[in-house]
């Protein structure tokens, strides 16, 4: 229990599921445990409030995934005392405290999948997942919403920004960075505003 409890800790912000943490403690320490009992550990986790699971869903079949999914940490103070303040990565941590926010408004919080079209390897066009941070229910309507800590980089920009291209839909685009002082609409219509300014706004979204 004490390693996945680890594990969710480090992976805040990260897709991950039972399987894969099964295969992370056979590899790194020699622990085998099966796949359904680290389900219902997670589960017995999730019970007091430790961690809150937001499922993927896929913005235009309009169906949820079974797995991977996200775990956050509902007090990152006790996640960082568990970890004994190390990893601090502040993407992920920025990650999880919009997440608790949104649930502690009273939102339905996903993660919104959408494809693009890229060609793989062997020059076949597949189709390739790109991920929304959050997708909020209110009222019948969605809003989109990226976590983006900095972009400081036009690529940076350009992976943060490009999901929202692709949902097919006229719903509201927000992106959170911890980089940006007032709030402002960008050529496309996407809210770019301050993870502080994003906080103290109760009226955001709904």
């Amino acid at each position: 229990m004490e390693q996945i409890l680890n594990l969710l800790c480090s992976s805040v912000g990260s897709l991950t599921n039972p399987a894969k943490i099964a295969d992370t403690l056979k590899s790194r320490m020699r622990v085998s445990v099966s796949s359904n009992t680290i389900r219902a550990y997670i589960g017995h986790l999730g019970d007091p409030f430790l961690f809150s699971e937001s499922k993927r869903y896929d913005v235009k079949g309009k169906l949820y995934f079974d797995s991977p999914n996200k775990y956050y940490c509902e007090d990152l103070g006790l996640r960082n005392a568990r970890l004994g303040f190390r990893q601090q990565e502040m993407p992920h941590i920025m990650e999880n405290i919009i997440y608790n926010e949104l649930i502690i408004r009273g939102y339905p919080v996903d993660v919104g999948v959408v494809y693009v079209r890229v060609v793989n390897a062997k020059g076949n066009s597949v189709r390739s997942p790109r991920e929304i941070d959050f997708v909020v229910t209110a009222g019948g309507k969605r809003t989109y919403i990226q976590s983006a800590y900095a972009m400081g980089t036009e690529e940076k920009a350009e992976s943060e920004l490009r999901p929202f291209a692709l949902t097919g839909d006229f719903f509201p685009e927000i992106v959170v960075r911890r980089d940006v002082g007032k709030r402002w609409y960008d050529e496309k219509g996407i809210l770019n505003m301050n993870v502080i300014d994003f906080l103290l706004d109760k009226a955001l979204i709904g």
